[in-house]
């Protein structure tokens, strides 16, 4: 008897600045996220995406990845996107787009990712403001030598 529906697991989940396409059809990630730094919050991000690796998989599935604020309860963002695996040992890559993110405040975010309501993987992006050169810790100019 084969089975025609087995969870998939999650192979890979990065966050990355931006995800472009090869004319082979290969994907490029761009900048690989582990902290975000930032020159001050609040602050916008033009565009983060969550690239999303499944396998071993059968059947027609939901994913659902969030990004969720440091008080580990408001969802900022969220995408849902439908894919299939039609025997276990096909892939599916799923790109996630976030434009526009505002960060309100450092401290630590995290990406959930999901497939049919069930958490594979749950991982931190901190956001970390660092001090500019020739910015006092305050955030004013320093004064320009005379």
């Amino acid at each position: 008897m084969t089975p025609n529906r087995i969870l998939p697991d999650l192979q890979c989940s990065l966050l990355v600045e931006d995800v472009r396409q090869e004319t082979s059809g290969n994907l490029i990630l761009v900048g690989v996220l582990g902290v975000i730094r930032v020159p001050q919050v609040p602050i916008a991000a033009p565009k983060v995406c969550v690239i999303n690796r499944w396998c071993a998989g059968i059947g027609q599935f939901t994913e659902q990845v969030r990004l969720v604020a440091p008080d580990g309860q408001q969802v900022l963002r969220k995408n849902t996107a439908k894919f299939a695996l039609p025997d276990p040992t096909q892939t599916a890559t799923l790109v996630s787009i976030f434009p526009g993110i505002e960060f309100p405040a450092a401290g630590v975010y995290h990406i959930e990712v999901l497939v049919e309501d069930v958490m594979k993987v749950r991982y931190p992006v901190p956001v970390v403001v660092v001090q500019q050169p020739g910015q006092n810790p305050g955030g004013a100019q320093a004064p320009k030598p005379a």
